[in-house]
């Protein structure tokens, strides 16, 4: 008997009648029993992290995940959809960080790792059931009782054998890769740690100018991050743009004709000649800081094309220690690596103007330093990510 659709429309009360009807006849587990021996189709969910409450982020991407699961269920795959929980990272250590009082990777080595690890168990999987019931109510079909869990030694021998697999294969190298990196924690950020922490600052921009080698000239260069100019090793030029020399004030400088229209706008200065960008490569220049030891070729023009002319002065100074487009154009020009910040982000003891300092806090010293020898040609309020 057909029973007739209720008078008001409750899609509330649908959902939950149609989540019922699944559970009470096992719907999920009959879809995968009937295909039993078809072509597999594998789903491992990217975990979760079980310390914090699924939000409406969660639900979209997961709606869609079963949405390409019951796509194909339909065209008749055998789906296994199994779970997972996520239990390392650094979400998970700063909570419990909080709840313990630890402020800094130093507290927490204080402490006690042992201790510290028993601790951050305990806090994975705090909202558990959570997570399991929001599963269940968006309708994610998931096997949510067989779980991978990321803390478990047949997981984590798992992740080594595959690491093997790929050793023998020669698919291992040993590299090199500039990546985010937090001094507070004392660990390296993946994309998804710094995006929770995405914000926009105002710094200080600053215009630098870089002697010229056996030529009373210089080039002018701009950066948002001076404590970083104690690494530099090159400039970089765009191939393809064009370049003037110019008198100006007095002194002879060099930058892109396209940004001297900007930045000189309304001002006088006169050409003195002018050439395309890759005209400059490997023209040399003297160092800023002469306490910088290099073991190889350094401190000459290179050639890159993520050189803008959207803002600067269309000349780039290039650090390879903390840019990827940096390290990227350093391996290819084979320039130093000079890294002169220690983990906690101050600077060492062979940074002798500024040792022990904070990188940032730096930055004022180091631009009236600049500013002392002549070499700061402006300095700006920025507005960056």
């Amino acid at each position: 008997m057909i029973k007739s659709p209720p008078q008001k429309y409750n899609p509330k009360g649908i959902e939950k009648n149609i989540l019922k009807f699944w559970e009470e006849n096992s719907i999920f587990q009959k879809s995968i029993d009937q295909r039993k021996g078809c072509k597999p189709y594998v789903f491992l969910e990217g975990p979760p992290t079980a310390n914090g409450l699924p939000h409406p982020g969660h639900v979209l991407t997961r709606v869609m995940k079963d949405l390409v699961l019951r796509y194909q269920t339909m065209n008749g795959h055998y789906v296994l959809r199994k779970a997972g929980w996520d239990t390392h990272g650094l979400p998970v250590e700063i909570e419990v960080e909080k709840e313990i009082g630890l402020e800094d990777k130093q507290g927490v080595e204080k402490y006690g790792i042992k201790k510290f690890n028993e601790a951050c168990k305990k806090c994975v999987f705090k909202y558990e059931n959570a997570w399991v019931e929001n599963t269940k109510r968006i309708g994610f079909w998931l096997d949510m009782d067989n779980p991978y869990v990321t803390l478990e030694n047949d997981y984590i021998e798992s992740v080594w054998w595959s690491l093997k697999q790929a050793w023998e294969k020669k698919l291992l190298y040993r590299g090199h890769k500039v990546v985010p990196y937090c001094p507070r924690c004392g660990t390296a950020l993946s994309a998804h740690e710094l995006s929770q922490g995405y914000k926009n600052i105002e710094e200080p921009s600053i215009f630098v100018k870089f002697k010229l080698k056996n030529e009373n000239a210089f080039f002018l260069a701009w950066t948002t991050t001076p404590w970083t100019l104690i690494s530099n090793v090159a400039l970089a030029v765009h191939p393809d743009a064009y370049y003037l020399k110019i008198r100006y004030h007095g002194e002879v400088m060099i930058l892109a004709e396209e940004r001297a229209a900007i930045l000189l706008k309304g001002q006088e200065y006169d050409i003195l000649d002018g050439f395309e960008g890759k005209e400059l490569e490997k023209i040399e220049y003297e160092p800023l800081f002469n306490f910088v030891k290099v073991d190889k070729k350094a401190w000459y023009i290179v050639l890159a094309d993520f050189v803008t002319m959207e803002d600067g002065t269309g000349i780039v100074h290039i650090a390879p220690a903390f840019g990827e487009d940096d390290y990227k154009v350093g391996v290819k020009y084979d320039l130093p690596v000079v890294q002169y910040v220690k983990l906690d982000g101050t600077f060492p003891e062979n940074v002798p103007l500024w040792k022990g300092q904070f990188v940032k806090d730096a930055d004022p010293n180091i631009i009236e330093h600049l500013k002392k020898r002549g070499l700061i040609e402006g300095v700006q309020s920025y507005k960056h990510d």
